[in-house]
């Protein structure tokens, strides 16, 4: 515990908590297809049908048979005969034989005989009847094949899948209107201290308003989660026993903010050793700011006490609370989701570091002659604007004392 034995590393903190992962099974639930963006699939989607059910041009022009167009050039076309139009969405009522083309507009359909179309650039009008070809297609040119975006019973879109929007876009296409995805997890955050106040009150010396609440009602969100706010409680035992267990009930991870450093009143990690199996797995961790974070598992519900201010909120979020909110949405590799919000960039001046501790300095990006650059924007821990400036955070490893103006530095991006 925080006090007594050594502060782990973040990793072996992430490490505690996921070996309990996937903890509970998310629900199942049927969505319509224009509520489902940002959900997790619950199982593979096959296709129905194929995609497109017809084979059909990609250009204004002709269609064509490719043969009869082979060796044409401007000096030497080749001539069609102009057997008809095709509209679009009209079916064609006739087959092309050799020697013959159709005019057809974008995402019209190929006529039996046809397999190419020739665009509209590469033709002369001869008369109403007949056009030279001044070059030749391929058989396929300009075309999509019946099934070649989609085939029966072909997997689309696999299971762990967070949707996007072309993702619910070629659902449409398939004709899928309902989906089976993973009801997002809902997340308990109670606000503790007898100095908070709700946002709507003025402070009286020594009061601050709750900030973070908001803050990880805004994370829990942009991760796939649903946040809920239970209110604001004061450094009391019994109250805050009693929401955590009513929080327990309902809820997928319940987050506590404040009362996780050392202080008579902060009584955070014995309230969730005192709610269920295994309880706290850490208390104290080697990272700047977050030092005092609790991680634990309360009867398959993950856990966590964060310390009180929001630059530590958001650090303790991204490094502990994502991951394993990721799986409890159904994300199937939250891994590489962490990848893409991660980017290299040269610090612009010296930063010192606290040895032994991995440290999150928020950054403001810049580029200059082409590479990205991270301006630190230091400031003492409890500022909170300083956040509001930043595009995320550098990381300095554990065992690094700083990094030097223009070394690489990583940065995880909010």
């Amino acid at each position: 515990m925080l006090g007594r034995d050594e502060l782990i590393t973040v990793d072996k903190a992430l490490e505690l908590l996921l070996r309990h992962a996937p903890f509970k099974i998310p629900e199942e639930i049927a969505l319509p297809l224009e509520e489902s963006y940002g959900y997790i699939l619950s199982g593979d989607i096959v296709s129905p049908e194929d995609l497109p059910s017809f084979s059909r041009t990609t250009v204004d022009g002709f269609a064509v048979n490719a043969a009869d167009t082979f060796g044409a050039t401007e000096g030497m076309p080749a001539y069609l005969n102009i057997k008809g139009e095709i509209k679009m969405g009209d079916r064609p009522q006739f087959v092309l034989n050799k020697g013959e083309a159709a005019k057809i507009s974008t995402g019209g359909m190929l006529p039996q005989g046809a397999d190419a179309a020739l665009m509209f650039e590469y033709t002369q009008q001869v008369d109403e009847k007949m056009i030279e070809a001044l070059r030749p297609v391929s058989p396929g040119e300009h075309v999509i094949q019946a099934g070649e975006d989609a085939k029966t019973g072909e997997t689309i879109l696999r299971k762990g899948r967070r949707l996007r929007p072309q993702d619910i876009g070629a659902l449409a296409g398939l004709g899928i209107a309902t989906v089976w995805v993973y009801k997002k997890p809902k997340v308990s955050i109670i606000s503790t201290g007898d100095e908070i106040v709700p946002v709507d009150r003025p402070v009286n010396p020594g009061q601050v308003r709750d900030i973070n609440s908001y803050t990880l009602s805004g994370l829990i969100s942009g991760a796939g989660g649903v946040p809920e706010r239970t209110g604001i409680f004061k450094d009391e035992y019994e109250i805050i026993r009693n929401v955590v267990r009513n929080s327990l009930k309902d809820s997928q991870m319940v987050l506590i903010s404040g009362g996780s450093s050392v202080g008579a009143k902060d009584m955070t990690a014995k309230i969730i050793d005192d709610s269920g199996e295994p309880g706290v797995l850490f208390h104290g961790v080697s990272l700047k700011p977050g030092k005092p974070t609790i991680g634990g598992i309360v009867n398959g519900i993950p856990i966590f006490g964060l310390p009180g201010h929001p630059a530590a909120v958001s650090v303790c979020f991204g490094l502990f609370i994502m991951p394993v909110l990721e799986i409890l949405s159904g994300l199937a590799e939250p891994g590489f989701e962490k990848k893409k919000r991660t980017i290299m960039a040269k610090v612009t001046k010296n930063v010192s570091s606290s040895p032994g501790k991995e440290e999150h300095v928020g950054v403001k990006l810049e580029e200059k002659n082409g590479e990205i650059w991270a301006a630190p924007l230091l400031g003492k821990s409890g500022l909170i604007t300083t956040l509001t400036q930043a595009d995320g955070t550098a990381v300095i490893p554990l065992r690094k004392t700083g990094v030097r103006e223009g070394e690489f530095v990583e940065v995880r991006l909010f």
